[in-house]
C-alpha cells in the first residue's frame, strides 16, 4: 500500500531517533574491539583469533544488508529498523553468557545480521520521512549518532573492562544500547512512502549517477579504516613511542566526526551536493597528509581533520543514494551503499595493514590519499554529466 505524504514530519524529532538508533547499533558492533586481549586469554586465543569476534560479525552485516533493504520494500521500514535495534541489543545482554568462543561467534554473526537492518534501511527511511531537500540534514545527524556509537562502544568497554572485566564491559554497553534501541523505537515516526513511478531513462541515468556515491562508500571508507588500522602501530612504534592504552586515545578523533557529520547539510545547501562532497574527500586527503609527520601534534591534527572530513563525506554520499533513487528502489539502493561501505572496510583495512606492514607509513598515505582522488574523480565525472 503506498502512502500519500501529508504534513512534513519534524526533522528533529526522526533524526534524534535515528541518531539513537546509529548510537545502540555502532556501540554493539565495535564493544569487543576494546576486550580483545582479554577474550584472546579467557578463550585461548591468539590476536587473529580473537579479532573474529569483530569480524564475524562486520561480515553478517554486509552479507545481510541487501536482503533487508529489500525487504523493507515490501514491508514498514519502520517495522525493520525497530526489530533490528530491539535484536541487536537483546543478543548484546546474552552476549557475556556464551560459555565458548565458537558459541560467542555464532551470536555475534546473528547480532551482525540484527544490526544489518538499521545501516540498510535508514537512509531510504529518513528520504520518506523528510523528503530530499532535508535529507542531507538527516542524515548527517544519523551518521554524527552512527560515529557516537561507535566511540561510546570502543571507549565504553575499554573504560569497564578493567574493573567489570570482558562480561562486565560487554553488559554495559548493552544495558546502553538497550535504552537507546527502546527510545528510538518509541519515538520513530510510522512510515511514510512516496508514489512509486520511475520511467526506464531515469533508471539509466539513476544507475550512472549513484556509480559516484558508491565509489566514495568503498574507497573512502577504505582508506579511513586502513589509516586507522595501523594507527595502534604507528603510534606505539619508535620515535613515537607511547603506550598501547595512550595510543587507543586515537578514537577521541571520532568526535570530530560527529560535528563533521552533523553539519553536512549545511555545507551541501552553501556549496552544493557534489561540491561539498568533493571538498570532504580534500579535507580527508589533507588530513591524511598531515600524519606523515612524526610530531605528535601533527599526527593528531591529521587524524582528526581526515575524521572529520570522511564522515561529512559518508553523510553527503549516503544521502546523495537516497535522495537520487527512486522510491520503490530506495531500499535497494541504500542497501547497496552499505555493501559498498563495508567491502571497503575489510578490503581497504587488509590491503593497508599489508602495505604499511611491508612499506611504512608513507606508503599507506600515498596508497590511502590515491583511493580519495579516484573518489574524486567519481564525483567529479557524474557532476560533468547532464541530468537528462
Amino acid at each position: 500500500m503506498v502512502l500519500e505524504l501529508s504534513a512534513p514530519v519534524s526533522t528533529r524529532r526522526v533524526g534524534a531517533a535515528v541518531a539513537a538508533a546509529g548510537v545502540s547499533s555502532f556501540a554493539l558492533l565495535y564493544a569487543p574491539q576494546p576486550v580483545l586481549p582479554q577474550l584472546a586469554t579467557a578463550f585461548h586465543l591468539d590476536p587473529g583469533g580473537a579479532s573474529l569476534a569483530i569480524g564475524v560479525a562486520t561480515t553478517a552485516l554486509a552479507l545481510a544488508v541487501l536482503p533487508l533493504a529489500a525487504l523493507s520494500e515490501r514491508v514498514d521500514r519502520r517495522q525493520v529498523i525497530v526489530c533490528s535495534v530491539i535484536a541487536s541489543a537483546v543478543l548484546g545482554l546474552l552476549l557475556p553468557l556464551a560459555p565458548s568462543f565458537p558459541v560467542l561467534l555464532v551470536m555475534r554473526a546473528l547480532q551482525g545480521v540484527a544490526i544489518a537492518g538499521f545501516p540498510g534501511v535508514a537512509a531510504a527511511y529518513l528520504a520518506d520521512q523528510v523528503g530530499t531537500a532535508r535529507l542531507p540534514s538527516a542524515v548527517g545527524v544519523m551518521i554524527a549518532g552512527n560515529s557516537v556509537g561507535g566511540m561510546l562502544g570502543r571507549l565504553g568497554a575499554g573504560f569497564a573492562a578493567g574493573p567489570l572485566g570482558w562480561h562486565g564491559a560487554l553488559l554495559v554497553v548493552a544495558g546502553v544500547s538497550l535504552v537507546c534501541a527502546v527510545f528510538a523505537a518509541a519515538v520513530l515516526p510510522p512510515s511514510r512512502r512516496a508514489p512509486h513511478s520511475v520511467d526506464d531513462g531515469e533508471q539509466t541515468r539513476l544507475g550512472a549517477r549513484l556509480l559516484a556515491p558508491y565509489t566514495v562508500a568503498v574507497l573512502g571508507m577504505g582508506a579511513f579504516v586502513a589509516l586507522y588500522n595501523a594507527a595502534g602501530f604507528r603510534l606505539a612504534a619508535p620515535p613515537i613511542g607511547l603506550a598501547p592504552a595512550a595510543a587507543s586515545l586515537v578514537f577521541l578523533s571520532y568526535a570530530m566526526g560527529t560535528v563533521s557529520s552533523a553539519a553536512a547539510g549545511r555545507l551541501v545547501r552553501r556549496l552544493g551536493q557534489s561540491a561539498a562532497l568533493v571538498t570532504s574527500l580534500a579535507a580527508t586527503a589533507a588530513g591524511a597528509a598531515l600524519t606523515v609527520s612524526d610530531a605528535l601534534p601533527l599526527m593528531a591534527l591529521g587524524f582528526a581533520v581526515l575524521t572529520a572530513g570522511f564522515f561529512a563525506a559518508h553523510a553527503i554520499a549516503n544521502a546523495w543514494v537516497a535522495a537520487e533513487a527512486p522510491p520503490r528502489a530506495r531500499g535497494r539502493a541504500s542497501g547497496l551503499y552499505t555493501l559498498c561501505y563495508y567491502l571497503g572496510s575489510g578490503a581497504g583495512g587488509t590491503v593497508g595493514s599489508a602495505v604499511y606492514g611491508r612499506f611504512g607509513w608513507g606508503w599507506l598515505i600515498v596508497l590511502t590519499v590515491g583511493w580519495l582522488l579516484v573518489g574524486v574523480a567519481a564525483v567529479l565525472t557524474a557532476a560533468r554529466r547532464p541530468v537528462n
